[in-house]
Parts: structure tokens; C-alpha cells; sequence
């Protein structure tokens, strides 16, 4: 370090700090990066790799990228599972004394990414977290780039596993684990080949925390220090008060349906299971809502199905009354369609990183807010009552953007052209002295010369002395006192007055004085936005349900798809069904429909037999998703329905391998029907398709027999079950 230069040694200084981050470090217009940073940073974005003097005998690598375009490059090591901590100048380069003071103002990781370019609109970005202490554990996650935030803990039953169904739900692009989780290797190692996601290590820090909900969390005291972790962790990383994340929603695992990883990749919930796309998902049918909040809420439903009746029927009163309406849909739908994403625009409103644009964005979709609660307004289903008293239509946010920011304003912040003149006098002054400084000099020159009577006078302009006021020597005798003298030449007198110096005084730096005001006036404007990012997010909480429901309520009105009875009952019995995803896929009317009948008595096990091709997963899968999509509130493809609630869905289904963790088709096989077996209850709903067939022809057979056997015969579990040979 003692032979590095001055700037050099500050680079080193703040990267010591940051040593699992990639250091962007601000040199006049680029991002600058040295040492093993550099050779990693131009390998990824294949950018050249040069050197700079840096003090020692060799030096130091060095690669760097432009300030204006950086975020294209910083997307790209996210997407590689890099964290960048970018390090600002904190002064100007022109005043400063010695060395520029510099220092990280934001560390971007894998789950903490709010730029746009960098999200997809209709998907959450978590980041979570996860406590153990011993085989309890705390789990929390949330999306920085909303303000959502989650928790639970886990204390019973298998309890790791657990832990692994709700990654498999929330699917965090990073994990923060405490180093008792982080001992763990094989569990580790579990969740990094499952779900390739980022594992953050951090030790619990004490102090407080100040939010909504938090105090809820007093008898829960592994989620609690989840909560801690993953909130010091955002806190460390963002360095800004996280003025969005103020509320805290703790959630019991066992009150929504409970879904493993297996379940939902068979079920094709959100992506394929071949090619990971949405098209041929079930989410891909649904999703027909027109704001990414919508899209982001519907996800959630899908991936976190209810199982208490009344909130399920709560939804689905809601998806009734609009398919009914078609009219009001229509409008619904007209309205959202001007609907920005209110949940992330707030979320830069918390930041401080929104611009003059996102700020018309968010005025426009603020504007429909009212003509919204309009069309809702005569609505006789509960949810849609309480959603129109749940949208504030905040008038006062819309007006003061209105009033204050031009229609078309420029991306930057910092050239001016943000603030409508009408706004301030004083913008309105410096800018019309800054296009009209010439006629107003002008003015003066006239104007003296008919009260003095000097006709020679003329109004002139120089670096040294700014503006000035010349009489020919003839004429100096008619001068008046209030002429202040500057300058004697040899032809004549340089004078100023007080309106001319005035009037320099405006026209000199207008432009520069005006850029600034303008930057002051919109920094005051966004912390006011700030003060209302509760009443932000408690509307667009309701017009994402909104969305949600009127997606629901299009898509059963389009694919023709039936109300179903959800009760407490045993009984699921679907007449006329068809699977919702096959027949969008193939040509129209070619589905055939079938019927299904399962209870806890004679109709536990349905044996499906057939050939190869036949149809048997199709209608097994197409059975799971019909209950599925009763229990989030939807409407079902059928013509008649009725679900006895599932608090579960198992599947096994197909031969695969996983040799990462060392399991051969029949390990993994074993694996996933020892853990129904262990799991599941008289209300869950089993789908077994192919069990047995990593093994021989007897030996599969017999096991596929065995299993089939217990599963009727056990009174423990009891469930019901599809079962396919």
C-alpha cells in the first residue's frame, strides 16, 4: 500500500471494504476498474483490458465503461451473479483540494436490482433470507424494487424441507443466510443446484428495527431475526432509508395451499417444464391483466393457492360479477391500459433514483384512478367494494406533478427543461432573461438614449466589465448622476447603471442558475411524492387486485369456464372437464372432455390405464390444475365443478435423474414417494404417474403395487389419489 499513488491507494481502501463486489469506481466520465476486478470485469463484458501507473514496478490491469451507459453493463454481471458496488465522486473534481473524496453510495446484487432494464415487468425480484438455529428456521424475503416484505418461521414438521418449498415458490434471486445456515454445507449445496440462486453470508446484527408489523413478530423469534438479517443486509447494500419497505406481512406456511418444487415444475404453474417459457404454463392462460402490478399479483396467486373458503370465495364473487358485466370489464380494462407500475415507480420515488419522466408516467396513472373508482363504484361483490375503498385517488400528488412538471420533459436532471415556467417566478424570470436578455438590453439602450438625448449612446458588452453603457466624448456633459463611471477610453465613457447591472445580473449565468433552481425545485417535488408512498401503495395494492380479478373474469368469459362450488367437503367432482392449457394449445373444439370423481370413501383411487400416448398425464395434470385454479378464485374449465378444499398437491410424475447431488432416476423416484407418503393427508390430492420405472419390470411393478396399496389402505393419509400405469 505505501508505495501506491494517492488515488490508488483510495481505490484499494474502498474495495477492502467491498471484497465480494465487483468496484466501479467513478474516474471523471467512467467507471473504472483495476486489479482482479478489471481481468474478471473485461472477461464478462468482453471490454479490453489495458494498465495504469499505479506506484508499483508493474501496472495495475485496468478496464473501464462509460458513466452514461452503465447500467447495460451492470445488468450483465448481475445476470452472471456478480454484485457491483458503485463508487461515486463526492465532490467536484474542479473545487476539491487534493485527492476527490469518493465512496460506494450503492451495492447492486443479484436481489437487489430496481432498474428497469434489468426486471421483467410481470415477475417479482426477491431477495430472502434464511436464520437457523438448530432445525428451526426463520424465512424472509422481499422485493426491494416494490416495498413488499414477507415472513415466516418454520418449527415443525420436516422442517428443511419446508424451507426448500418456499424457495421453490418465491424463487429469490439471492438468499442472505446466517453462518449456522451457512455451516450447513449440504443443505447449501441443495438449494445452490435447485435453484441456482445467489447465498449471501451474514451474522445477525442488534439493531432495532422500525417497522409496521415488526412488533408482530415478538412470539416469533426465528422470523424475527430473518426479518433483522435480511433488513440489515437491504440497508447495507442500498445505504438510503427504505421509506417503501414499512410494513411487514407475517404469513403461515399451512394457510395456503402448499405446493413442492416437483408440483409446481410438473404443474407447469409458470414456466414449461422443456424450455422454461411461459407460453404453455397455466399462468401463460391466466395472466390476461394489462399493468405489470397485475401481472405481479396474479403470479402470486397462482404460486400461493388459498385453502380457506370464505377468501376463496371472496375472489371468485368478485371474477363472477365482472364476467357477468361485460360492459364494466371493458371499461376496466380500457382504463388500466394507461395504468403505469405504480409499485415500482413508488419504489424509485424511495430511492431517489426517479426521474422528470417516471414522474408524468406516474401522474398519467394517477389520473385514471378516479375514472376507476367510478366504474367500480355500484359493485355488489365485497372484494369489489373494498377495492374501491381502497383506491385513494390522490388528487393532490397528480396536481402537484401537473402543475409542476413540463408534459415531454428530458431524461436528464441536470440540463434543465424539467419545470413549467407558471411553477416559480423565479424559473419563469431566469428563463426569459436567459432568451430575452438581447431585447432587454436592447430596451435600455433606446430607452436612454430618448431620456438623455445622447444619440451616440450605445450599450455594450465585454468579459471584463459584463455589460456597460458608452457616451462619445462629446456628450459626456449630458450625462446624468445616476450614470456610475467604469471606464475612461480615448474617445469617450464607459458607464453602468443599477438597472443595467441588475439586468447582468439576471442574463449572466441565467441558464446555469436557472439548470440549478430547476434541480432543487424537482428534488423538493420528489421528497413531497415521498411523504405519500403508503397512500401509493395502498392504491396500487387495489388496482392490482383489480387487474387480477377482471383477468380472471376475461378469461373465463372467453374460454367458456364455469363457476365451481368450493367447499370443506371430501368430494372433488368435475363434469365435462378439460385441461386449460392443452386446449388453448391445439385447434379449437378438439379437446374432449371428461369427468372426474374422487372423495375419502369409494372413489379414493382412480387407477387411469392406458397406452403410451393415450392421454393419462393430460388428464391427471388437467385434474390438479382444475382444483388449482378453483382454490386462487378462478373459474374452472368445465361445465359443471365442485372442490372439496386441498391443502396439498403432490406429483410424481415421469423418469428423471439428478446426479449433481448424486441421485439416479430411481433414488430420485424413492425420494419424491417416500416424501408423500411421509406428507400428505386426507385433504391433499396425489397425482402418481410411472412409479417403479427406474427399476426392472417385477420390481417396479411390485413397488408400484405397494405404494398404491398403502395409499388406499392407510388411514393416516387417506388422500386422494390418481394413479396411473
Amino acid at each position: 500500500m505505501e508505495q501506491l499513488t494517492p488515488m490508488m491507494k483510495q481505490y484499494m481502501e474502498v474495495k477492502n471494504e467491498y471484497k465480494d463486489s465487483l468496484l466501479f469506481y467513478r474516474l471523471g466520465d467512467f467507471y473504472e476498474m483495476f486489479f482482479d476486478d478489471a481481468i474478471t470485469a473485461s472477461k464478462e463484458l468482453e471490454i479490453t483490458l489495458t494498465g495504469r501507473d499505479c506506484g508499483l514496478p508493474e501496472r495495475a490491469p485496468m478496464c473501464g465503461v462509460p458513466h452514461h451507459s452503465v447500467q447495460g453493463y451492470i445488468a450483465k454481471l448481475i445476470s452472471k451473479g456478480y454484485k457491483v458496488a458503485i463508487c461515486e465522486q463526492m465532490e467536484d473534481p474542479a473545487t476539491a483540494k487534493g485527492i476527490v473524496r469518493r465512496d460506494v453510495t450503492r451495492v447492486i446484487t443479484p436481489g437487489t436490482v430496481i432498474e428497469s432494464n434489468m426486471l421483467d415487468d410481470k415477475k417479482n425480484n426477491y431477495i430472502a433470507s434464511i436464520y437457523r438455529v438448530g432445525i428451526y428456521y426463520g424465512f424472509a424475503y422481499s422485493d426491494v424494487s416494490t416495498g413488499e416484505f414477507y415472513v415466516t418461521e418454520i418449527t415443525t414438521g420436516n422442517n428443511f424441507s419446508k424451507i426448500l418449498d418456499e424457495i421453490a415458490r418465491v424463487m429469490p434471486a439471492e438468499i442472505v443466510v446466517n453462518e449456522e445456515m451457512a455451516r450447513d454445507e449440504s443443505g447449501i449445496k441443495i438449494i445452490k443446484n435447485k435453484f441456482n440462486t445467489y447465498i449471501t453470508v451474514r451474522e445477525l446484527v442488534s439493531e432495532e428495527v422500525l417497522i409496521q408489523g415488526y412488533e408482530n413478530l415478538e412470539k416469533l423469534s426465528y422470523a424475527k431475526d430473518a426479518t433483522k438479517l435480511l433488513l440489515a443486509y437491504i440497508k447495507e447494500t442500498q445505504k438510503i432509508d427504505m421509506k417503501h419497505i414499512n410494513s411487514i406481512e407475517n404469513y403461515d406456511v399451512n394457510k395456503f395451499m402448499l405446493l413442492d418444487n416437483i408440483a409446481r415444475k410438473n404443474l407447469e404453474l409458470t414456466e414449461t417444464l422443456r424450455d422454461k417459457n411461459k407460453k404453455g404454463s397455466l399462468l401463460w392462460v391466466l395472466d390476461k391483466t394489462e399493468t405489470s402490478m397485475g401481472g405481479r399479483l396474479l403470479r402470486k396467486w397462482i404460486e400461493k393457492p388459498l385453502i380457506d373458503v370464505s377468501e376463496i370465495n371472496y375472489r371468485n364473487q368478485g371474477v363472477s360479477e365482472l364476467k357477468q358485466d361485460v360492459i364494466k370489464r371493458g371499461d376496466i380494462f380500457e382504463t388500466l391500459k394507461s395504468v403505469y407500475d405504480i409499485e415500482r415507480l413508488t419504489g424509485k420515488v424511495a430511492y431517489g433514483t426517479i426521474n422528470a419522466r417516471d414522474l408524468i408516467s406516474l401522474k398519467n396513472s394517477l389520473y385514471q384512478l378516479p375514472k376507476l373508482k367510478e366504474i367500480i363504484k355500484s359493485s355488489n361483490s365485497n372484494i369489489l367494494k373494498e377495492i374501491y375503498n381502497q383506491i385513494d385517488t390522490l388528487e393532490d400528488v397528480t396536481k402537484l406533478i401537473e402543475d409542476a412538471i413540463v408534459d415531454d420533459p428530458p431524461l436528464a436532471l441536470k440540463e434543465g427543461g424539467i419545470i413549467k415556467s407558471t411553477f416559480n417566478e423565479e424559473v419563469k424570470k431566469l428563463r426569459t432573461a436567459s432568451t430575452e436578455g438581447k431585447n432587454w438590453v436592447l430596451g435600455i439602450e433606446a430607452r436612454e438614449k430618448e431620456q438623455t438625448g445622447i444619440k451616440t449612446l450605445k450599450v455594450g458588452f465585454n468579459k471584463v466589465f459584463g455589460y456597460y453603457i458608452e457616451v462619445s466624448k462629446s456628450y459626456v456633459d449630458q450625462v446624468p448622476d445616476r450614470f456610475i463611471r467604469k471606464q475612461t477610453l480615448t474617445n469617450g465613457e464607459r458607464y453602468i447603471t443599477e438597472e443595467l447591472k441588475e439586468i447582468e445580473n439576471t442574463i449572466l449565468g441565467a441558464q446555469e442558475k436557472v439548470v440549478n433552481l430547476e434541480f432543487e425545485l424537482f428534488n423538493n417535488i420528489r421528497e413531497r411524492v415521498a411523504k405519500e408512498i403508503r397512500r401509493l401503495q395502498q392504491s396500487s395494492t387495489a388496482v392490482a387486485t383489480l387487474d387480477s380479478i377482471c383477468a380472471l373474469a376475461e378469461i373465463a368469459d372467453k374460454n367458456g369456464y364455469v363457476m365451481p362450488i368450493v367447499d370443506e367437503s371430501d368430494e372433488i367432482i368435475i363434469k365435462d372437464g378439460r385441461h386449460p392449457v392443452v386446449e388453448e394449445l391445439i385447434p379449437q373444439g378438439t379437446f374432449v372432455p371428461n369427468d372426474t370423481v374422487l372423495n375419502q370413501t369409494e372413489d379414493r383411487v382412480n387407477i387411469i390405464t392406458g397406452p403410451n400416448m393415450a392421454g393419462k398425464s393430460t388428464y391427471m395434470r388437467q385434474v390438479a390444475l382444475i382444483v388449482l385454479m378453483a382454490q386462487i378464485g378462478s373459474f374452472v374449465p368445465a361445465t359443471s365443478a365442485k372442490i372439496g378444499v386441498v391443502d396439498r398437491i403432490f406429483t410424481r410424475v415421469g423418469a428423471s435423474d439428478d446426479l449433481s447431488t448424486g441421485q439416479s432416476t430411481f433414488m430420485v423416484e424413492m425420494n419424491e414417494v417416500a416424501n408423500i407418503v411421509s406428507n400428505a393427508t386426507k385433504k391433499s390430492l396425489l397425482i402418481l404417474d410411472e412409479i417403479g420405472r427406474g427399476t426392472s419390470t417385477f420390481d417396479g411393478l411390485s413397488i408400484a403395487w405397494s405404494v398404491v396399496e398403502y395409499i388406499a389402505n392407510n388411514e393416516k393419509i387417506g388422500a386422494r389419489t390418481l394413479f396411473a400405469t
